[in-house]
């Protein structure tokens, strides 16, 4: 395994259209367990190929463990994953990405997801997402495509700089400014 260098904002990459997998062999399995290792050490919650370089249609998935939350705490690893139904109902929530570091936005998704797609293996998996995993699925799968999550922003307002400030205790910590308050800071 090895960590690889993920591809920012302005590398045509990210606005490609994945290629299909065809083939369930070695290389895809290191590709995986690469985007494994690059995820965990980001740090992240999902990844996906096009993120490293590689068009083809792979993601990887994993929330920090959730005692309340039955997904959580899970790695999920799909090969040419597709959304085959969604809510019709949306939620809105924040939504960050390690392709463009130090902006988060509000996006809406679909607060349920079914994903269809394949192992490692090539064998068929299904998985019905909910909540965060549901936006985290939706967020990786729009790479796939060649969408970012600022294109489902609704406007500059919506979206914000992460800055380190300290705070009362000295202790440094990020928290979320509108984009002109970053850029006049």
């Amino acid at each position: 395994m090895a960590v690889r260098e993920i591809r920012t904002i302005g590398d045509p990459v990210l606005r490609q259209e994945a290629r299909k997998v065809k083939k369930f062999d070695k290389r895809l399995h290191q590709l995986i367990d690469d985007m494994v290792e690059t995820m965990r050490q980001a740090p992240g919650v999902g990844l996906a190929a096009p993120q490293i370089g590689v068009s083809e249609r792979v993601i990887v998935v994993e929330l920090p463990e959730d005692e309340e939350d039955p997904q959580s705490g899970k790695l999920y690893e799909f090969v040419n994953p597709e959304i085959v139904r969604a809510s019709d109902t949306e939620v809105e929530g924040e939504e960050g990405c390690l392709s463009i570091p130090d902006i988060v936005g509000d996006v809406w998704r679909a607060e349920w997801v079914v994903v269809t797609g394949q192992d490692r293996y090539g064998k068929p998996q299904r998985l019905e997402a909910r909540d965060w995993l549901a936006r985290v699925f939706q967020h990786e799968i729009d790479h796939l495509n060649g969408v970012l999550f600022i294109d489902r922003v609704e406007g500059p307002a919506k979206l914000r700089r992460l800055v380190k400030v300290k705070d009362k205790d000295g202790q440094e910590r990020w928290k979320a400014v509108p984009l002109q308050a970053a850029v006049s800071a």
